[in-house]
């Protein structure tokens, strides 16, 4: 049983480099062309071989999304930008549209192919024949079972890819058209509204204005509302099936979201290769920890077969989330003070903690806070205000600030 990489996403060259230091063996992310996350942020040329050279640097791997269902105003552009990223030689390419797989080999036929979730392999026949066309690996459909995966690791000798954490689209593999429909962003071409998420009413054709909410409270309707997935329980099985690859979703969550949640997968890999179990009292502070950046309750998906548990009809709330307060930038040894990058409101008498690449969350509180020309504040308060305070000891870089419910 060899280890699984663990494939974080990143949806800046910031979240890159903080998925690398906190744990994620690789990251995905998408150009600013040819993603389905056209609202992440993403990555330019530049930023893509800067990325490169930082996780070269930690013998760590970079695939770059190619996903949209390309239309055809997309082909001619397409060739160029797959040149640049073969120029660049970045460690694959994660595509789901066959017409963009062939013009992969044509023009960047040295980087390896990963077949994305969006193309739906559900059979050990379409895993074969996706590796007949030259993939390597393939995504599996986040609607396959347990013994369904493993079926399909038994009968194909392609690696297999599967999702094991984040948020899950209501639509089959993604594939959506509610949002083209009813705001004219396609989620196909990277620019989902999410109409998913929004709150329903019936309305009737005599009563105009008049709005019925579909449930019986006053919460209003998330009948289309997911869960969201964590398979962490299910990381043993998965290993032991020969599942090469753990997936995250999340390029447009917070460097917090993806720190907290690679530390969390990259303890549980570790630590099922050395002990072949995972220990109540480990599993317990995991799931508090992935808690904190939990957007809606927990699902595990399909790995038993048909579930009841992926809809969130009750919108509950975590009520253990953290804020995200700030990003470490470095410690200045002189004064033993730490430069933080706010995120969001914080100051002194707040209860703190940093997550530190490893995991380990220290405790912190702040007595006094400057701005970058000494003046003491009470509160870090504009966005991505650069402010300092006193920490007698160097931690690293990316280290994450925040707040919140940390039991």
């Amino acid at each position: 049983m060899g280890v699984p990489e663990l494939v974080m996403p990143a949806g800046s060259l910031e979240k890159m480099k903080t998925a690398l230091l906190f744990g994620a063996d690789a990251v995905y992310l998408g150009g600013k062309e040819f993603s389905l996350r056209a609202y992440a942020g993403n990555l330019t040329l530049q930023e893509i071989a800067e990325g490169l050279k930082f996780a070269r640097e930690r013998e760590r791997r970079v695939y770059v999304t190619v996903n949209v269902l390309a239309r055809n105003r997309d082909i001619d552009r397409l060739p160029v930008y797959l040149e640049e990223l073969a120029r660049l030689e970045v460690d694959g390419l994660i595509i789901s549209d066959p017409g963009v797989m062939r013009l992969a080999s044509k023009y960047a036929p040295g980087l390896p192919i990963t077949v994305s979730t969006q193309a739906s392999v559900c059979n050990y026949e379409t895993a074969a024949f996706y590796r007949d066309l030259g993939a390597r690996r393939v995504v599996l459909a986040r609607e396959l079972n347990l013994e369904e995966i493993s079926e399909i690791k038994q009968r194909t000798d392609i690696e297999l890819e599967v999702f094991v954490h984040g948020a899950m689209c209501v639509s089959y593999s993604g594939r959506c058209l509610l949002s083209h429909y009813m705001t004219g962003r396609g989620a196909n071409q990277g620019e989902c509204a999410h109409p998913c998420r929004y709150r329903y009413a019936l309305m009737e054709e005599k009563r105009p204005g008049q709005y019925y909410p579909i449930e019986e409270d006053d919460k209003g309707s998330y009948i289309l509302n997911s869960r969201d997935l964590c398979l962490l329980e299910y990381l043993p099985r998965l290993m032991e099936m020969g599942v090469d690859a753990f997936k995250v979703e999340g390029r447009m969550k917070s460097p917090l979201y993806v720190a907290s949640v690679a530390s969390v997968y990259r303890q549980a890999i570790d630590q099922y290769q050395i002990e072949r179990r995972f220990s109540e009292d480990h599993l317990a502070s995991w799931q508090r920890e992935l808690s904190k950046t939990a957007t809606r309750p927990f699902t595990n998906g399909f790995m038993e077969g048909e579930s009841s548990w992926l809809q969130d009809i009750d919108k509950e709330e975590s009520t253990s989330r953290s804020e995200f307060c700030g990003v470490v930038q470095t410690w200045h040894p002189g004064p033993k003070r730490l430069e933080v990058e706010q995120r969001g409101n914080f100051g002194t008498g707040d209860s703190l903690e940093l997550l530190l690449p490893g995991g380990q969350a220290m405790p912190l509180e702040i007595t006094v806070l400057y701005d970058g020309e000494g003046n003491i504040l009470d509160r870090a308060r504009h966005p991505r205000q650069r402010v300092f305070f006193s920490f007698p000891q160097a931690v690293p870089d990316y280290t994450i600030l925040r707040k919140g419910n940390q039991r």
